[in-house]
């Protein structure tokens, strides 16, 4: 069964950095894309990142794109978001999710996770605040 466990949110000054990781388990890594999400408070969910975990290939979103890292550390089975540059409206809810079916990733892995996935994890929230 899929598992995937978020961590390392917090509370952060404008234009300061976190890393988000992603701990995952329960399915064949190398077949699968592993996106980050967020949901911010009144807003829909967005994807905003994801690699492919077969060959490292990476997909951003204009919103992060220049300012975000996604990365994998294949032996660890988990994926980390480094942020930096953070701004007030960086502030959400933060998750990573997978499904069967996507083992590459981008826009369409991104939106139709957003849009469809059913079970989500508790996220870990990240609040950009002075």
């Amino acid at each position: 069964q899929v598992q995937l466990v978020e961590s390392g949110g917090g509370v952060v000054q404008p234009g300061g950095s976190l890393r988000l990781s992603c701990a995952a388990s329960g399915f064949a890594w190398d077949l699968y894309a592993i996106g980050w999400f967020r949901q911010a408070p009144g807003k829909e969910r967005e994807g905003i990142s994801c690699i492919t975990n077969s060959n490292g290939n990476t997909y951003y979103t204009d919103s992060v794109k220049g300012r975000f890292t996604i990365s994998r550390d294949n032996a660890k089975r988990t994926v980390y978001l480094q942020m930096n540059s953070l701004k007030p409206e960086d502030t959400a809810i933060y998750y990573c999710a997978t499904d069967h079916g996507f083992p590459v990733c981008g826009s369409y892995f991104l939106q139709t996770l957003a849009r469809n996935l059913e079970d989500w994890g508790q996220g870990t929230p990240v609040t950009v605040s002075s």
